[in-house]
């Protein structure tokens, strides 16, 4: 099942869609135009845990619930999804609001180390509190089986279709799972790199997907926090269509993420781990 939302799927409040159309003025051969454009939309989303306000992210306004999973998943504010008992989105003028329902342990953890992460929607750590939070530590993954040169080509050729808002507007990137044989099993998508891996990590968990039996590929770079997000929640292996940074390299390798990157058509780099890539279908 495709899990990204379509353009005219429902949405709790009209004035959240997830894109606007805007009328534009359109130069092309020396000659303006008047026409409208569609528009990727970004709106500010509260993250609140147990009614205290601890995030407020720009997103696209679609898969809230997802986002608020995946985000209290890969981030380590709960240990699994037992600990997290219910997510309510209300819409408002200047937003939205997941108010996330977490246990009291969570919680309690939650508050010894908070932080403040208004405004992450660039390099991601721009609220950190000090240096040795930028890397958290990571359980060593085991080797991934998921992952083949079939596999890698498939996902490749087949992620366009998956993007419904990308082809709409040209402003998002997707994060998506992909099974052994490279189908797309999950979609998702958000003007954030980081918010679009989220929601795909709280929709495979809704869903039922073992993180470990599969790959994700991402539209965009692969930085570093892309590789702690996903090996945090188990996904083994990361195909980035775009370059990884340094950083994310070495923390690939220190985790055991098979780290692919720049993966186009039949070609891509192994910057991590790509002694695990099978070259036959797996």
């Amino acid at each position: 099942m495709i899990c990204a939302m379509d353009a005219d799927d429902k949405l709790d409040d009209i004035s959240h869609a997830p894109s606007a159309r805007m009328a534009v003025s359109r130069m092309r051969g020396g000659v303006w135009s008047s026409t409208h454009d569609e528009l990727a939309e970004e709106v500010p989303v509260a993250l609140e845990y147990n009614g205290v306000s601890h995030a407020v992210m720009l997103a696209t306004p679609a898969d809230i619930a997802e986002f608020a999973l995946g985000f209290s998943l890969s981030e380590g504010i709960i240990a699994s999804q037992r600990e997290f008992y219910g997510v309510e989105v209300s819409h408002a003028a200047a937003g939205i609001t997941a108010h996330i329902d977490i246990a009291s342990g969570a919680f309690q953890r939650l508050k010894e180390r908070r932080r403040n992460l208004s405004g992450r929607t660039g390099c991601g750590l721009c609220g950190v509190d000090s240096l040795a939070q930028v890397i958290r530590p990571i359980a060593y993954l085991a080797p991934t089986q998921a992952l083949s040169l079939t596999a890698i080509r498939r996902a490749l050729a087949d992620v366009k279709h998956h993007q419904p808002l990308n082809r709409l507007t040209g402003a998002t990137h997707a994060a998506v799972w992909c099974g052994r044989d490279g189908a797309p099993l999950a979609a998702f998508e958000d003007v954030g790199r980081h918010n679009a891996l989220d929601k795909l990590i709280g929709g495979l968990h809704t869903d039922g997907f073992d993180p470990a039996d599969g790959f994700v590929l991402i539209t965009s770079r692969a930085s570093v926090e892309m590789v702690q997000k996903a090996a945090t929640v188990g996904i083994a292996a990361m195909v980035a269509i775009s370059a990884p940074t340094a950083l994310a390299a070495r923390t690939a390798q220190d985790c055991g993420l098979t780290l692919v990157a720049f993966a186009r058509g039949d070609d891509f780099v192994a910057y991590a781990h790509g002694v695990n890539i099978a070259m036959e279908a797996a």
